[in-house]
This record gives structure tokens, sequence and C-alpha cells, in this order.
């Protein structure tokens, strides 16, 4: 196992251990309370969350950098590199759809995302992996597309204003309608990339989904 294959299990193993944390902290419940960053409105466990993100999404773009760079591109890193990337960014997105119940100590907490936009987003990588299996089926190979990056960019972003519970922004409107934030803002938009990138993986490779005569 090369250098970047170790990083990427590294990131799944760090995400499976945050996911297992955050359910404790689940199970706690009310027994727990954790302070907020100041009059900032960021909850501690969730400032350490965006630092742990920060750093698993840094990773991501390393390990590629890494392989490509040292010509160490294998099968097993390309089939766990989009597995570590999709368990940290969907387990993510499931979890802030609803803080105020899957993390009762975050008091302070105003923002999440919508579980419409998490389906949305799920279906598409799923709809975007059967794509990938009918081409592998035909011995072609689908590359992602920069409209595909873009909309990963978008999601981690989104992810981080969320955490980070739509800080610094709040100052400048105050408290308005949980859905008319930059976060909420950022959600959709990445919400609405994803569904183009899906038409574009499709536009693209049509000639891999039609069977020929």
């Amino acid at each position: 196992m090369n250098l970047p294959t170790k990083i990427t299990v590294t990131r799944i193993v760090c995400t499976v251990l945050m996911i297992v944390t955050l359910f404790v902290l689940y199970l706690c419940g009310d027994q727990i309370s954790t302070p907020t960053l100041g009059n900032s409105k960021i909850n501690l466990i969730f400032l350490i969350i965006f630092v742990f993100f920060l750093i698993a999404s840094y990773t991501d773009h390393l390990d590629g950098k890494l392989a490509r760079k040292n010509n160490q591109v294998t099968s097993l890193g390309k089939f766990l590199d989009p597995v570590a990337d999709k368990l940290l960014v969907s387990s993510m997105m499931l979890f802030l759809t609803a803080p105020g119940i899957l993390a009762p100590y975050a008091v302070e907490q105003n923002v999440n995302i919508s579980i419409w936009c998490v389906i949305i987003m799920i279906v598409r990588d799923v709809a975007i992996d059967a794509i990938r299996q009918i081409a592998a089926a035909k011995g072609a190979v689908i590359a992602a597309n920069k409209v595909g990056k873009l909309k990963t960019v978008l999601q981690m972003v989104a992810i981080s204003a969320v955490l980070l519970n739509d800080f610094p922004f709040h100052y400048i409107y105050g408290n308005i309608d949980p859905r008319l934030t930059v976060s909420s803002f950022l959600v959709y938009l990445a919400t609405a990339v994803s569904v183009i990138s899906l038409v574009f993986y499709i536009v693209q490779n049509r000639k891999v989904l039609v069977d020929k005569k």
C-alpha cells in the first residue's frame, strides 16, 4: 500500500471514528453541555468537527496530487478515494439535517442542511455510480468532470458554513429565517450544481448508456 492510499485509508478510519464519537455524544443527550466560542454561536464540538473536516478535505486533494505526481495511481486507490469522499461528505450532510435532534448539546445551532437537498445529492451520487458501472462493463472509463469537482468543493464549503452556524454572516442580518441564510444559499447552490453535473455526465456518456443494436 503506497502513501496516497494510506492517506485515503486514514481519512476513512478518522471519519468512522468521528461518526462513532458523534453517536456517543448523541446518546449522552442533555447530560452534557458544551460551550460556544464567545458570542459567535459556534458550538465548541462543531468547531472541532470543522477543523477535522478541513484537514480531511485537504487530504482528499493531497492523496490524489501525490498519486499523480509520483505515478502511484492504483486500482485500490481509485476505489477507496471516492468511498472516502462520499463517507465524509454524506455523513456530515446527514448529521447536519437535524442538529437539534442529533446534537442536543449544540443549543445555539440555528442553521442546518435541508433533508431534500441531501436526498437529491445522494441520489445524484448513486446515479453517477450506476453510470460508471455500466461504462466499466463495456470497458470504458468515466473520469470526473469539472462540474463534478465544483460540486464537491461547494458541498465542502456549505458543510463548513453550517458547522460554523453561519458565522460571520449572522452578524450582518441577525436572526432571520434559517432558510434564507448564506449557509442555506450555499447548500442550495451545491444541490443545483449536483443536478447539473449529473446532466453533464449523462450527456457526455450517452453513447455508453445506449446499447448498440
